[in-house]
């Protein structure tokens, strides 16, 4: 039987950083809406099941999938799967069919699998009227390409929506990018955790790394070496974080 993946396994990895865990953890807890983006093989889906492992027992949470991949642990999980066409091409039932339906049963949290098409633009919108603390898996390159990936698929659904509102839709639905990375040693790690801040003047997207893996020297067999640092800046959210009573001051932020 398959062993399923613990954040304190992760930390042992070395694949995340105790702090980064901790402030991961505020974060579902604070309801912020997460996307983790990565390439390939980055462990998007292995790691966005941990980090689900941190939302509350008493949410009502859904989860949309094209295969069951994901295992929450929750009392409150209900799961949804498309399902594909019958030999006549009827009876399909696709993600963007589930997203509708699934805000019709009053989730606390949306937990899509991966956008990879037009459903893009209705988790966005499903993210700006009222389900925080959802999440969901790009394929990106960078964070900052997690967002520019999200725009591309909003367009697919053929609205017609200028790109500047899809954009101003995207930031202000999206709180924080998780972006893994899969080094040439097979190694996966946590690269960056990046608050999305809102859209500048010219309409393009402020962000700002919390955590940024901060990489060494390889080992003698070329292992990659490197632990997930805080930048130093804080969340924007800190007012937040310490009035729920986290034990978490602006020290915690700095760089050791």
């Amino acid at each position: 039987m398959k062993k399923t993946m613990t954040v304190e396994k992760l930390i042992e990895l070395g694949s995340l950083s105790p702090k980064g865990a901790k402030f991961l953890e505020i974060c579902v807890k604070l309801e912020r809406n997460i996307i983790v983006a990565g390439g390939t093989g980055s462990g998007k889906t292995s790691l966005l099941n941990i980090i689900s492992s941190f939302i509350p027992p008493n949410d009502r949470v859904i989860v949309i999938e094209d295969a069951s991949e994901l295992q929450l642990q929750q009392p409150h999980v209900l799961p949804l799967e498309t399902k594909p066409p019958d030999k006549n091409g009827e009876g399909a039932v696709t993600i963007r069919d589930l997203l509708h339906s699934a805000l019709r049963m009053r989730p606390d949290r949306i937990v899509v699998g991966e956008c990879r098409g037009a459903e893009a633009l209705d988790m966005i919108q499903a993210l700006n009227t009222g389900h925080g603390g959802s999440m969901s898996t790009v394929h990106a390159n960078s964070p900052r390409d997690a967002l520019s990936r999200l725009e591309t698929m909003c367009l697919m659904a053929g609205i017609d929506m200028p790109l500047s509102a899809i954009r101003g839709q995207i930031a202000s639905a999206v709180d924080i990018i998780i972006y893994t990375n899969r080094f040439h040693d097979g190694s996966r790690k946590v690269t960056h955790i990046t608050e999305v801040l809102g859209l500048s003047e010219t309409g393009q997207y402020i962000t700002q790394d919390i955590f940024r893996f901060e990489r060494g020297p390889n080992t003698k067999d070329g292992r990659v070496t490197g632990v997930l640092k805080p930048t130093g800046k804080l969340p924007s959210f800190m007012e937040e974080i310490q009035q729920e009573g986290y034990p978490i001051r602006e020290e915690f932020f700095k760089e050791a």
